[in-house]
């Protein structure tokens, strides 16, 4: 019997050495040995710990909630949606004449004969003719009468041209007369018009326009009244914005009444 109780010492141990301690099998040895002849208790090797669930404190999940915007009414939504009215266009006001009150009008008259080259501005308190030609503004008080050429701003108190040629805004505190062959190119600003050669620009007149039948336009027109004569050519659009009666508030008045 001490045999076998040695022998069961020494396969236990050297099962140990040759094993690591998790992948070590708990069986009896009592397999090895026949069950009768076994009389001390087998070896009890470590196990492997495992955590349990228990061992774990699982806090509450908290959960989160969306913001969310509070929904509008419809009616609201909807006025949102509604695109915003286009503003009206603004009509461009003609520029008035800046001169000093002290200032009077002088009867003298200028004159640019057909052999002078002005470059610079030029103001007046009187008259001017221009047969010659002018590189810049002129700002006079009296009339401007012109046969040549003017590269600029013209402001008087009313504007004659006759076989002229004019680059720039003519602006009048009286009325403007473009005779026939003349050639202005810039906008017209005026109380009244009478054109009988080619503009390419805008005439803004707050007092009639009469264009006869040489006339050629290429731009829009606004005026208190407008009489084309036959043969006159115009490529724009023609308002009478300035009358005394306005047409969408007498519709709109006749829709009421309706």
């Amino acid at each position: 019997m001490g045999f076998f109780s040695d022998l069961k010492e020494d396969v236990s141990k050297a099962v140990g050495d040759f094993l690591p301690e998790e992948d070590i099998i708990e069986e009896p040895i009592e397999s090895i040995v026949p069950q009768e002849e076994v009389k001390e208790p087998h070896i009890s090797r470590r196990k492997k710990i495992e955590p349990k669930l228990e061992d774990f404190v699982l806090e509450p999940v908290q959960e989160v909630q969306p913001q969310m915007e509070p929904i509008e009414d419809i009616a609201s939504l909807l006025d949102r949606m509604e695109p915003e009215p286009e503003p009206e266009p603004i009509r461009p006001q003609a520029p008035s004449l800046s001169f000093a009150p002290a200032q009077s009008i002088s009867d003298e008259i200028s004159t640019i004969t057909s052999g002078m080259y002005v470059r610079g501005d030029v103001t007046s308190n009187g008259s001017m003719d221009v047969m010659g030609i002018i590189e810049g503004d002129i700002n006079i008080l009296g009339k401007l009468n012109v046969t040549g050429t003017i590269t600029g701003a013209s402001k008087a108190a009313e504007v004659y041209a006759e076989n002229a040629k004019v680059t720039g805004d003519v602006t009048s505190a009286g009325s403007v007369k473009i005779g026939q062959s003349s050639v202005i190119i810039g906008n017209i600003y005026a109380t009244s018009a009478v054109v009988a050669g080619a503009v390419k620009g805008d005439i803004d007149v707050h007092g009639p326009v009469i264009l006869d039948t040489t006339a050629i336009v290429m731009g829009n027109v606004k005026s208190k009244s407008v009489q084309i004569n036959n043969g006159a050519v115009i490529e724009g659009m023609c308002s009478q914005c300035y009358a005394d009666v306005n047409p969408s508030s007498f519709f709109e008045e006749l829709r009421k009444k309706k």
